[in-house]
């Protein structure tokens, strides 16, 4: 097959303009017949005035060596398109795996081992799908917080209630990557997903693609129990033996991944009391900001802005600042919304949220500044998690203690003082927002690295720092306030235990987590341990 690389077209090109510029650049005449798939598109703006969007394709033609051993085309090359394959792995389980977690790692270690025949058991601690989304529509309407089922625990994971960002600075020679894609569209995605540089799926189409990837995994052999929180593990002269759910049951496997999530703090807790290998990790914490989208669609394209054939813009802001500190915008969602998705009794956390049209008025992102173990109150390898608790229960102070979330202009930001009005930018919270300093919710140093990156982020996007631009806060769950240590083999001190994912301290975002769901799969199938 041929590649042919980086051509560009206007805003207005259609599929015509497709077949007749490859008929070009292949030097090829109209009767010659030829088929062709979008492997990437992306759009080129940095010239308002001269948007392009850039293709690369594949192309399927006779004499595809004649054609290439013509002259004078570089952007042309031979590919041999490939799949992934599960190593050809020769160990056989007396016992079933056992995951613990259904977020886009456990999801698809559990995939991978099931399509092997590994028949493997999937507990989570939350709601299937259906029913979590019950939950988290009832905390937003009536601010009544179930610890067991929320925007952070259930089927799915934390990133279900995203924007459902598929992209990964991962490298990817074994193509994880493509087959996590490629799941995701067999079961439901849009097959856009496979191409777009900036691929997103966005919470309403994540929901039933996991739902289907669950289906899939059953269909296989597998089990999924959803109520079912790993309380404590079983241990054999070092060995994993099995785990106790719910305080009351055991279930026998001498091999279990610990695929939990970043906000899984008792389980934490749990693993240190058994002794599992812990270490403090950096990560960073911030708040909210949210302009209207029309703003940034006007800064990154120009007068095109409007143009049928532009997505939704979007941003990636970094600044460091006077104070040593990094300041960077995370988890961007355009035409978006800021979501409550507290966890715990007492404290309040925000996160963003699209749908897959990214349609809503105002776009948000965390402004988050790096946070290193130095800054915690404490020694224990759990103090990122005591440090990330005091901001959220401050947050919830400062929202009015009932899980309201604290909201506040830029401009009374950046002056410490309460907010006590709203401009033009109307907070996507509507009234389960509280008017707030949001000075006191984080440390000094945070919020004046905030304050110094909104600044400079306006010499980048015209408009970031106006004045009723809105924060809220606190943004905490950012990542993993630990790493649980595992060797070259993916095991931790305990063997046959595999730490994987976000919470693991493996990961960051969807695709990172699923692709190394997948490694630890692969991982967990080469043990001789059971032979």
């Amino acid at each position: 097959m041929l590649r042919l690389q980086q051509v560009k077209f206007g805003l207005d090109h259609n599929e015509n303009d497709i077949y007749r510029r490859i008929r070009k650049e292949l030097k090829i005449n109209e009767d010659v017949k030829f088929s062709y798939r979008i492997v990437k598109k992306s759009i080129d703006a940095r010239k308002k005035n001269d948007i392009k969007i850039v293709y690369t394709f594949d192309i399927k033609i006779d004499n595809e060596d004649k054609i290439l051993a013509k002259k004078g085309n570089r952007s042309l090359c031979f590919v041999n398109n490939k799949k992934y394959e599960f190593p050809n792995r020769d160990a056989s389980f007396v016992d079933r795996p056992i995951i613990v977690g259904s977020g886009p790692a456990g999801l698809f270690c559990g995939l991978v081992l099931a399509e092997n025949g590994y028949e493997p058991i999937i507990l989570e601690r939350g709601q299937d799908m259906d029913n979590r989304v019950k939950d988290v529509e009832r905390f937003i309407a009536t601010n009544e917080l179930s610890t067991k089922s929320n925007i952070q625990f259930g089927e799915g994971g934390a990133g279900t209630f995203s924007d459902g960002k598929l992209n990964t600075m991962v490298k990817d020679k074994f193509l994880r990557n493509r087959k996590v894609l490629e799941e995701f569209v067999e079961c439901g995605a849009p097959e856009e997903i496979l191409y777009y540089n900036k691929p997103h799926i966005g919470t309403d189409y994540l929901r039933k693609v996991v739902k289907n990837i669950r289906k899939k995994i059953i269909d296989l052999g597998g089990e999924v129990r959803f109520n079912n929180q790993v309380t404590s593990l079983l241990v054999d002269e070092g060995c994993i033996a099995g785990v106790v759910v719910n305080d009351t049951s055991e279930i026998k496997s001498r091999n279990v991944i610990l695929a939990i999530g970043h906000s899984a703090r008792d389980t934490f807790t749990m693993l240190k009391d058994n002794n599992i290998l812990i270490e403090k990790k950096p990560f960073a914490i911030g708040l909210r900001i949210e302009h209207p989208q029309d703003l940034i669609n006007r800064s990154q394209y120009g007068n095109s802005y409007e143009h049928k054939n532009l997505p939704v813009a979007d941003y990636k802001l970094t600044h460091h600042c006077n104070n040593g500190r990094g300041v960077y915008s995370f988890c961007m969602c355009p035409g978006g919304y800021v979501v409550n998705a507290s966890s715990e009794e007492g404290r309040v956390v925000t996160n963003g949220m699209s749908n897959f049209l990214r349609n809503a008025n105002n776009a948000n992102s965390a402004l988050l500044v790096n946070i290193t173990p130095e800054d915690f109150f404490e020694d224990d390898v759990l103090a990122g998690v005591a440090f990330q608790r005091k901001w959220e229960e401050l947050a919830y102070i400062a929202g009015g203690s009932n899980y309201n979330i604290p909201v506040q202009q830029s401009v009374d930001f950046m002056n410490n003082k309460i907010s006590t009005n709203i401009g033009d930018v109307h907070p996507s919270l509507g009234d389960k927002a509280t008017l707030s300093n949001l000075n006191d919710c984080l440390p000094n140093y945070v919020c004046d690295a905030i304050k110094e990156g909104i600044k400079a982020f306006d010499k980048k996007i015209k408009g970031f720092g106006r004045e009723d631009a809105i924060l809220s806060g606190v943004e905490t769950r950012s990542s993993s306030p630990i790493r649980i240590i595992r060797d070259k083999d993916y095991e931790s001190n305990i063997r046959g235990l595999y730490p994987c994912g976000e919470g693991a301290g493996y990961a960051g975002g969807i695709m990172s987590a699923a692709m190394d769901g997948i490694k630890v799969a692969e991982a967990v199938t080469n043990r001789t341990i059971n032979k």
